[in-house]
């Protein structure tokens, strides 16, 4: 029994993982794209910032819909839905000739991105061992590196030679194998145990969201939410473009932010190693202010040593703080609201991952210096880490209710 159990969480892990893989492929692909979009439909910043921000839009809306749809259908059935969201997207987004369409197809893809990622980290979350449960959802989101590696090498190789719109293609068709995958996945076991016992409407569901027992996790992850995606995308989305100003050509700077890529993969497994022995906040607090000293070196790097050393740095706390905040998130609420705590949190995150890309562009059009733009980020990620150390509990080996 205890083996099947095993097998079965490993098939879930696989299933879950193979899809947000293929997500994380999407999203580390557009920062190459974007470099690409802006010699060939040659875009000012503000228009490739757009391109960034418009993602995070539809992600902000997909977190909250999807989320509150996940209390009410099943994680399973929204799990599903997104992916072909995405799938659908992604591909047609490959014969766009227009920024406007593509900014219409980004907007389609992000709903699918945003709905799915606190979807899936809740269905794992319900579906494991408590004495494990943060490990998993670690490991979960270490899908999300590997996808970032495979966008890496697909836009080194792919987009100078063959194109954009290939290595666009290239990313929708495999998750199409996902979306089948996912179908035999059963529904989380706490979801169906309550589903016909407690049914709450959406509004009953925000009040309870900041009611007196959960307002203070609630404000809690609201806030590290969004410094924590706000920093990200700011830095992330636009990590080939920096390189290009500080000097790099485009094959080089791809170059460069493959080395880095491959440095989140021990990120995300020291983390998943750390969060078990030391606990969630241990590992947010720490790998976040890693995040943000990293930051603030990698702004100011004047050689191609230290660029390339705060870079990986960047990489490995960064990933391995998302870890920690995907394993901690759906901790903080019981079954009947989880979705819904959970999306409404990555939400607020995206308005962060909206306004991060596009400060960037405005800021490079105004002439800032890259050390000063990085500077913010190294604020903002403190103070997602300072937000956990005083107001966030610990969950670790907790029972979920």
């Amino acid at each position: 029994m205890k083996k099947q159990k095993e097998i079965s969480e490993r098939k879930l892990l696989g299933v879950a993982g193979l899809g947000w893989m293929f997500d994380a492929l999407d999203v580390g692909m557009l920062s190459f794209i974007i470099a690409a979009l802006s010699v060939e439909w040659n875009l000012s910043a503000e228009q490739m910032g757009w391109i960034g921000s418009i993602n995070s839009i539809g992600m902000a809306v997909g977190a909250l819909v999807f989320g509150i749809m996940a209390d009410r259908i099943g994680r399973k059935h929204v799990f599903i839905i997104t992916l072909l969201l995405f799938s659908i997207g992604s591909g047609v987004s490959a014969f766009a000739t227009t920024l406007s369409f593509f900014l219409v197809l980004r907007f389609i893809i992000g709903m699918g991105l945003g709905g799915e990622l606190p979807v899936a980290s809740t269905l794992v979350s319900e579906s494991v061992s408590a004495e494990k449960r943060g490990r998993v959802v670690v490991l979960l989101e270490s899908f999300w590196a590997a996808g970032w590696l495979i966008a890496a090498v697909i836009s080194y190789f792919i987009i100078p030679k063959f194109g954009w719109q290939i290595a666009l293609l290239i990313s929708a068709t495999p998750a199409i194998y996902a979306l089948y995958l996912r179908m035999g996945l059963p529904d989380s076991p706490r979801f169906s145990a309550v589903k016909h016992k407690t049914k709450i409407s959406v509004s009953q569901s925000f009040a309870k969201l900041w009611s007196k027992e959960y307002r203070r996790p609630t404000t809690m992850l609201w806030i590290v939410w969004f410094c924590v995606v706000f920093s990200y995308y700011g830095m992330f989305l636009w990590l080939p473009s920096v390189m290009v100003m500080k000097g790099f050509s485009l094959i080089k700077s791809f170059e460069y932010v493959l080395i880095m890529t491959v440095a989140q993969l021990p990120g995300y497994f020291t983390a998943a190693w750390s969060i078990e022995r030391f606990g969630r906040k241990f590992v947010l607090v720490v790998y976040l202010i890693g995040t943000a000293i990293s930051a603030y070196l990698f702004g100011t790097a004047e050689s191609t040593a230290l660029l390339m050393t705060s870079g990986i740095l960047l990489s490995f706390f960064n990933l391995g703080a998302w870890g920690g905040l995907y394993a901690y998130t759906p901790e903080q609420y019981p079954t009947i609201i989880r979705g819904t705590g959970a999306g409404m949190a990555a939400a607020v995150g995206r308005v962060g991952g909206i306004l991060g890309p596009l400060l960037v562009g405005y800021f490079v059009k105004n002439n800032m210096p890259i050390s000063t733009i990085f500077t913010i980020f190294c604020i903002s990620v403190l103070i997602g880490a300072f937000t956990v150390l005083f107001m966030g509990k610990e969950t670790a080996k907790t029972e979920l209710v």
